[in-house]
């Protein structure tokens, strides 16, 4: 399934679209940090601990519906259309939530919420456009870099949580509302970068002259069914979607977990700037990996580190998980969660890096950009669910139960990954 050109020769117009691309992710990259670090907070507020998780289940789900329209909709109309678009809407979205903070409404708050997610979407539809004009044997060091802007902003982002709710208060906004005005302006910052320099260089899924009626019948289920008869595509599908789950259930928890241990708002930023610099900032290390050793190797590698974090998760959580605070996942390490928080970063970005350069590297053009809609897809469904149940999970069991849970969202990739190599075995034999 993995194209074997490996040739160095990259069109016009290539390092002004990774550089759209770059900027686009850093800008991205700050609107949903800022949001992440207070969506669960701000919904909370108005429905209580175990309605928490509905805040990032909702903007996950929608990142996971919009995956589909907008591969689509770059096939039709270009890569710069499809993330111009997405951005505008989470842009919109993170104005819906400033308002709905106002006027104190969770259904309006989930639908700005909603919208606001699809920037996940366009964040990770970005690194399949820098796939696209790229030759293979730099495609995911490419790939990685993109992903790796993003470090920029997502770092910043949590960090801008504290100013930007005193200057959400200081407008007569609720606790919470304000760092949405940072992610306002920052998404649309970013769909200003992406619509003013980005260029496709070619057909996104290049095929035969009369290519484009092959390519409308082909849509995300039947590219899932051609995955589905080869081991290493279906890994490639699998392992993303449990690792994103894995990462979304622990950390849309930590946040809650650690405000009920009495520790501040700046603490909890810090813990998640590190959560994200784990996701990003070693992009290009994991990219270079997987250039050199294959993306199932790498991948291999970033199940192994989730499991390593989810182990670090569960020890923070009991070092000093007693009394009253118990009932809440109270207590912990707050050294040990922020450790446990970057590796378990580190494994979703080795898991990613890995699976997306088995994805960009399949050559049946007719099933490329619908699987990776799909892909996407799938693994944003499979985050929205694990974000569903994270809160219940959470006033049920407390943080242990969250990271055990996490443990057997992480089983199906193994299973996938072991099919995967004994197949690989069979055809080295």
């Amino acid at each position: 399934m993995t194209d074997p050109s490996a040739t160095s020769a990259r069109p016009r117009g290539h390092a002004r679209n990774i550089t759209a691309l770059v900027l686009g992710n850093a800008l991205g990259g700050i609107g949903v940090a800022v949001g992440a670090a207070v969506s669960a907070l701000l919904t909370e507020r108005l429905g209580g601990t175990s309605m928490a998780g509905l805040a990032q289940a909702a903007g996950v789900l929608a990142a996971a519906v919009a995956a589909i329209p907008l591969a689509n909709l770059a096939v039709r109309r270009g890569r710069r259309t499809a993330l111009t678009l997405g951005y505008l809407l989470a842009a919109t979205g993170a104005l819906v939530i400033v308002l709905s903070a106002a006027v104190g409404s969770i259904v309006v708050q989930l639908v700005g919420i909603a919208l606001f997610g699809v920037a996940n979407a366009v964040t990770l539809q970005s690194r399949f456009a820098a796939a696209d004009d790229t030759p293979a044997a730099t495609r995911a060091r490419t790939m990685s870099i993109v992903v790796w802007a993003t470090t920029v902003g997502s770092v910043l982002g949590p960090n801008l949580t504290a100013p930007g709710d005193d200057l959400g208060q200081s407008f007569g906004l609720p606790e919470f509302a304000g760092p949405f005005l940072f992610a306002l302006v920052a998404l649309l910052a970013a769909a200003a970068v992406v619509g003013g320099l980005y260029r496709a260089p070619a057909p996104v899924s290049p095929g035969p002259a009369d290519g484009a009626p092959r390519a409308k019948r082909v849509g995300a289920r039947a590219a899932l069914a051609w995955a589905w008869g080869h081991p290493v595509a279906r890994f490639a599908v699998v392992m993303p979607a449990c690792a994103h789950a894995v990462m979304i259930v622990v950390m849309v928890m930590t946040p809650l977990h650690m405000q009920h241990a009495g520790m501040s708002l700046e603490i909890v930023g810090v813990v998640i700037s590190l959560h994200i610099l784990g996701m990003f900032a070693l992009s290009p290390v994991f990219g270079w990996l997987a250039d050199r050793v294959g993306g199932v190797r790498t991948t291999a590698l970033g199940i192994g580190l989730l499991a390593v974090a989810l182990v670090l998760g569960f020890t923070a959580a009991t070092t000093t998980a007693t009394g009253e605070h118990a009932a809440h996942g109270g207590g912990g390490s707050p050294t040990l969660t922020a450790v446990a928080l970057l590796v378990l970063g580190l494994g979703w970005s080795a898991s990613l890096i890995g699976s997306s350069a088995l994805l960009a590297g399949v050559v049946e053009a007719h099933v490329k950009v619908p699987l990776q809609g799909a892909s996407d897809a799938a693994m944003n469904y499979a985050g929205a669910a694990a974000a569903a149940v994270a809160g219940p999970v959470l006033a049920a069991g407390g943080f242990e139960a969250v990271n055990v849970v996490g443990a057997v969202i992480l089983v199906p990739a193994v299973v996938a990954l072991v099919a995967s190599a004994r197949r690989r075995a069979r055809l080295a034999g």
